[in-house]
């Protein structure tokens, strides 16, 4: 049965249970994703691999594209073996080990006045300058540590996966490709979130207070046709078009299966929404507006 016919038996369904000659309307309407998503690198890079392409689904987390990571790779091998050298720390401690065991005899002979002031002095300031060698060459591996960790950090960056789930709409850049960061520049893909759909319909004026967020609407899309659906009002815009008198409703529509396609027109029926003419209430309502493309940066 096709959605106009279906949509027909389901008016003079509801339009049966009117009174006053007040009938269900239908309206037009159109089924768009949840969200349009542009994918780009939060880093620049030569772009290595990309493992999906156009129409396939794609799971949050998923990786999409790898940046080249040839030169961080190298970079942290370089920190990691700088982390784990312990020339430097072992020369510290004997050092302090020694200018420790060197204090102790000249406080002693000190204390005995064997020796000068001098003495015990300059073997003080010895311990403490091999104490700040020791706490250096740890420092040292400890930024060392830090810079390996960064490395790994930007290698990360540069695995690009899914903030969604949903499928690709359009593979934008190619292997060899620069990769740029910014909003602005060019995305490597696009995605669309299609588990939960919108519905964007137009109303006329007089069917304002007879709209409420969480009434249950049947939804008729133009492809795959034979199907009603059931979606909900969520967003009721509080604000009326003055030149066309409508206000935009927005429905969901629960698509976790990838079963409906986005980006087609529709019937909307809402029940207990009764106009007193019923011819042309579709037909004033101007085009549903479109989604726009929101722009983000992904790497983890």
């Amino acid at each position: 049965m096709s959605s106009s016919k279906t949509m027909s038996v389901l008016l003079l369904a509801l339009g049966a249970c009117a009174t006053g000659g007040a009938q269900a309307a239908e309206f037009d309407c159109a089924i768009q994703p949840r969200q349009v998503l542009e994918v780009r690198s939060p880093v620049e890079g030569l772009i290595d691999r990309i493992a999906v392409n156009r129409g396939d689904l794609v799971r949050k987390g998923q990786e999409l594209a790898f940046i080249d990571t040839s030169v961080e790779r190298v970079l942290a091998e370089s920190a990691k073996y700088r982390a784990e050298m312990s020339g430097a720390t072992r020369a510290g401690q004997s050092k302090v080990q020694l200018s420790a065991r060197k204090l102790d005899r000249a406080e002693e002979l000190f204390s005995k006045a064997f020796v000068a002031e001098q003495v015990r002095d300059d073997a003080l300031n010895e311990k403490q300058l091999a104490d700040a060698e020791l706490q250096e060459a740890r420092d040292n591996r400890k930024l060392a540590e830090i810079e390996h960790q960064r490395q790994l950090t930007l290698i990360k960056m540069k695995t690009i996966r899914s903030p969604i789930n949903g499928v690709v709409m359009e593979r934008v850049q190619n292997v060899g490709e620069l990769a740029e960061a910014g909003v602005g520049r060019k995305a490597i893909l696009k995605l669309a979130e299609i588990e939960t759909l919108y519905v964007e319909a137009l109303l006329p004026a007089e069917a304002y207070r007879q709209v409420r967020v969480g009434m249950v609407g049947q939804v008729a899309p133009s492809a795959p046709e034979g199907s009603v659906e059931r979606a909900t009002v969520t967003v009721i815009d509080r604000v009326l078009d003055a030149g066309s008198g409508t206000f935009g409703v927005r429905l969901e529509l629960p698509n976790s299966d990838a079963r409906l396609l986005a980006g087609v027109r529709c019937k909307l029926v809402l029940a207990s929404v009764k106009l007193n003419t019923l011819t042309g209430a579709s037909d004033s309502l101007r085009e549903p507006p479109k989604p726009r493309a929101s722009k983000i940066s992904t790497g983890k």
